[in-house]
């Protein structure tokens, strides 16, 4: 299975975060700001990470700007998932994020939006388990 690190510090939409994407057949290694993403990143390469931006202690943006200044990481996807970005706004560019996905989110965006992320050599995730959460109606705010 591919494995992804999930940073969020709402308890609640980590849970659901972490859910949609077992769901999808992927290995969630969780983390309740970016300092503890960062930890997991380093113990356990992952394939990708899927970070809020405003998080307490170390942010969503300085954990990817720490990802991209270590060569041994620096291509890892990163996936922000933010409810709080404004048209404009240029956090995600300067950190160099892969991709954005809004909260409230549909769990088929999400996957969709982590396996696109991905390198092709990477996704080993079942794609029907991944075909039952995109189906699911449940949605993350």
């Amino acid at each position: 299975m591919t494995t992804l690190v999930l940073a969020e510090d709402d308890d609640d939409i980590r849970m659901i975060t972490a859910r949609i994407l077992r769901r999808a057949g992927f290995t969630v290694i969780e983390a309740g700001d970016g300092a503890e993403g960062l930890r997991a990143v380093r113990e356990h390469r992952p394939a990708a990470v899927v970070s809020d931006i405003d998080m307490p202690v170390m942010s969503g943006v300085d954990l990817c700007l720490a990802i991209r200044a270590d060569d041994s990481m620096k291509d890892l996807p990163v996936i922000f998932v933010s409810g709080s970005l404004t048209p404009g706004d240029s956090r995600p560019a300067k950190a160099q994020a892969t991709a954005v996905v809004s909260k409230p989110f549909r769990p088929g965006e999400l996957v969709a939006c982590v396996r696109d992320a991905l390198p092709s050599d990477s996704t080993t995730a079942d794609s029907a388990t991944a075909d039952s959460a995109t189906a699911d109606s449940a949605t993350a705010d």
